[in-house]
């Protein structure tokens, strides 16, 4: 049985490194992991660039995750995809600044993340159509090179 978010959190006794991997050609996601903080009770934020060839990167796509549709967090052995990532990060997150209080509150609900979640993705979506970005395809699916 795979941990909630919740059940995770609750789980975390002592510092550990927390890897939150994304785009950093997304100037929205970019702004999100660099202004993103968690307790420093929970461990240390560890931001990873899904575009550098990492061990992370290849357990992330062996685990059948896209990328280019979600960000994801690894806490100890677990991963959390697009929502559930960002629903796991509200919960360990600090509540300190406004960035951090508005994310916490938005987030901190599971279903409220799940419905969320998805319009942001489709605004990235479209911000990195009119950059013309290249998408990162992980998965390596046929004719998704480009948003």
């Amino acid at each position: 049985m795979v941990p909630t978010p919740t059940a995770q959190v609750a789980m975390t006794q002592s510092k550990e490194d927390i890897y939150l991997v994304y785009d950093k050609q997304c100037p929205a996601c970019d702004n999100y992991c660099q202004v993103v903080r968690i307790r420093e009770s929970v461990g240390n934020l560890k931001i990873v660039n899904a575009r550098d060839d990492t061990a992370l990167m290849q357990e992330i796509t062996a685990a059948g995750l896209d990328i280019d549709d979600g960000m994801v967090l690894k806490m100890g052995e677990q991963l959390y995809y697009g929502s559930d990532a960002i629903h796991a990060l509200a919960l360990i997150s600090s509540r300190s600044g406004t960035f951090n209080r508005i994310n916490y509150w938005l987030f901190k609900s599971r279903p409220v993340a799940h419905v969320l979640y998805p319009l942001l993705a489709a605004g990235r979506g479209l911000l990195l159509k009119l950059l013309r970005r290249s998408r990162i395809n992980n998965l390596e699916k046929e004719g998704r090179d480009h948003f």
